[in-house]
């Protein structure tokens, strides 16, 4: 039972002054407040007292919490499944998804303690739903609502040391800086070179008709023209670099950056079908950037020693900071640090595999792990493996060959700033360096035969991503273990049975559940806690769907729709995981910027009051993904 009092007039403005230090009320226009507060009533639920139950019906109000808490149960007896509850307090609004589609709750939704809610009548709800875009935006894409909010506040952080630059998120077309400079394939390389003297241009564009088929660059000119002593009547078209990168108009500047970061180019060529619309460089993208993503790139490539790349490995850090500064989302930032990562790591083997005899040995580097699935943040140890074939007899001696070379990149690795895995998951590892024949027999085995405890530490080998070498024999193992995983329902049976081990760390008398001593007490691992539930269900949903991505979030979205789950859902765990990585890249930069080692856990009490609620919210979304799982594999 409750007692409901309308609010008296008096009271209006410090309901307001009240409201207003949260989200959404914090950004709503003020006549949309105060038309909503001139409805509200206040009501008061005694502790233990029942607010919301699925036998009501359809919600009669939507509440936002003045004082106390709300404990939100998913089943029925407390006693018994106290792990299945959250709490919500102060400033916090429900149920939403119920008062949305006109239906009775879920859960039961029961006072903690002594708690007033104010309460707005469903009919009002849905006024005021039409009235102000911003409270709709909220009740709609709250989790996304409350991300954007919390990215704007991170970037404002990191404003002040902040490098400007082109935001990332811009379409190429908005980028282009002026008309393109092209000439025809048949132009002599003099007449091209007077116009770009002319036109004050680092390249030029080669066209038959209207299509690029070519671009020309300064560098280029250094070295396929003067320290070639190329004659200078020769057409365009014999120095020319083919095939250019292209991209779409409506390509963002990120996907520039990273294309440019892959292939070690400073330019890409923009298109609208078949219409060229210009060329976006690097310097476009980083007007004022001491040392770009390209850059970063070319100095990798180039780089002729392991100190060499130590240093390559600082100026990633480094640009992952700039980039949190500009607002770069973390799905972008993880793919831009591993593919940085995934460029060291290529070359270290370059400057490695000549010392050691392996031209007759076809094999394969694997990236295991979060860099098997590019999601690695600034804190990262080495997961890595080796595929291999040999002739009949000539396993061992093959095996040992590659061992010794193993060792040495992943020794060389360590001194790059990438620590040893602690748990021997190497290359270097005999477990680890295996025949493609021996790597079957081993995911049989795990898939066929495998107990709970095999597969829990067997997890991260099937993100698994060709790296460097024959990449065929990565392609191949991946689409048998598609469709192998897919036919063994057990297994998948299993595998959710170990992810459901892992909860959320919500609390029902705290917000949250944290470490009780050690070097981290008070805190919560956003790792293993936080991002660990989405990459496990992730998984599990993909080999049952045979799908071939190895990316938590290419694997949401594609089993997702292999599955027939809801867009909407999808929506809310992928920001979900987006806020957790970006917490994460934030806490370990903010380590390292103070001299202490990058580590993945985080103090709730040290986060703003927007961050607590978001973090609150990405782990309740985790528990909805793994009541799903749970669900579909009768856990």
């Amino acid at each position: 039972m409750s007692d409901f009092h309308p609010l008296p007039a008096a009271l209006l403005n410090a309901t307001l002054a009240h409201l207003t230090r949260f989200a959404p009320f914090s950004e709503m226009a003020r006549e949309h407040l105060e038309w909503m507060i001139a409805h509200l009533s206040l009501a008061y639920f005694p502790k233990d007292a029942v607010l919301l139950d699925p036998s009501q019906g359809p919600v009669p109000f939507f509440s936002v919490i003045k004082q106390g808490s709300v404990v939100g149960e998913q089943v029925a007896g407390r006693a018994e499944n106290e792990g299945a509850n959250w709490q919500l307090t102060e400033g916090e609004c429900f149920p939403l998804g119920a008062l949305l589609a006109n239906r009775p709750v879920a859960n039961v939704y029961r006072a903690a303690e002594d708690t007033f809610c104010y309460q707005l009548p469903a009919a009002q709800f849905a006024e005021l739903l039409q009235r102000s875009a911003i409270f709709h935006d909220f009740c709609t894409r709250r989790i996304a609502h409350l991300l954007e909010r919390s990215k704007q506040a991170i970037q404002a952080q990191y404003t002040q040391a902040a490098i400007a630059q082109q935001p990332l998120s811009t379409l190429l077309s908005s980028v282009i800086r002026r008309e393109p400079v092209t000439c025809a394939s048949t132009e002599a390389i003099a007449t091209a070179l007077a116009k770009m003297h002319a036109e004050n241009v680092g390249s030029m564009v080669i066209v038959a008709g209207a299509r690029p088929i070519g671009i020309f660059t300064l560098h280029d000119l250094l070295a396929r023209v003067a320290l070639a002593k190329q004659d200078l009547s020769a057409p365009i078209a014999a120095v020319m670099t083919r095939e250019p990168v292209m991209l779409s108009g409506h390509a963002s500047a990120y996907e520039a950056a990273l294309l440019m970061a892959r292939h070690g180019i400073r330019h890409v060529l923009v298109v609208e079908g078949e219409r060229f619309l210009g060329v976006v460089s690097e310097k476009d993208l980083f007007s004022v950037q001491r040392v770009g993503l390209t850059q970063i790139s070319i100095n990798i490539r180039t780089a002729k020693s392991i100190a060499e790349l130590a240093q390559a490995n600082q100026e990633i850090h480094a640009l992952a900071h700039s980039m949190l500064a500009q607002g770069v989302g973390a799905e972008q930032l993880t793919q831009i640090i591993t593919t940085l990562n995934d460029l060291l790591t290529q070359r270290l083997i370059d400057l490695t595999a000549p010392k050691y005899d392996l031209a007759d040995i076809p094999y394969c580097w694997l990236a295991l792990g979060s860099e098997g699935r590019m999601e690695q943040t600034l804190a990262t140890d080495q997961d890595n493996g080796i595929i291999f074939t040999a002739e009949a007899g000539a396993h061992e001696t093959a095996r040992t060959k590659l061992l010794a070379f193993a060792q040495a990149v992943n020794n060389a690795l360590d001194q790059c700033g990438f620590p040893l895995c602690q748990g021997g998951v190497m290359a270097s590892n005999p477990k680890w360096c295996l025949t493609s024949e021996e790597w079957h027999n081993t995911f049989s085995l795990w898939i066929d035969q495998g107990d709970p405890e095999a597969l829990l530490n067997s997890a991260i080998f099937f993100d698994f991503r060709a790296l460097y070498g024959e990449e065929k024999l990565a392609q191949d193992l991946r689409a048998w273990l598609a469709s192998k995983a897919a036919a063994n329902p057990r297994f998948l049976h299993q595998m959710a049975g170990n992810a459901l081990r892992n909860r959320p760390p919500l609390g029902v008398v705290r917000d949250f559940v944290l470490a009780a001593g050690g070097e981290y007490d008070h805190t919560i691992d956003l790792k293993l806690n936080g991002a660990t539930p989405f990459v496990d269900a992730a998984r599990i949903y993909s080999l049952a769907a045979g799908d071939t991505h190895t990316n938590t979030l290419a694997r949401l979205r594609a089993a997702g729709a292999a599955l027939k789950m809801s867009p909407e859902e999808i929506a809310a765990w992928a920001e979900a995981l987006l806020f957790i990585q970006l917490l994460r890249l934030r806490n370990q930069h903010l380590s390292h910027a103070v001299g202490r080692d990058m580590h993945n856990h985080v103090n709730p009490d040290t986060l703003n009051e927007l961050e607590r609620r978001i973090l609150k919210e990405t782990f309740r979304q985790a528990r909805k993904l793994q009541t799903r799982l749970a669900l579909d594999y009768g856990l």
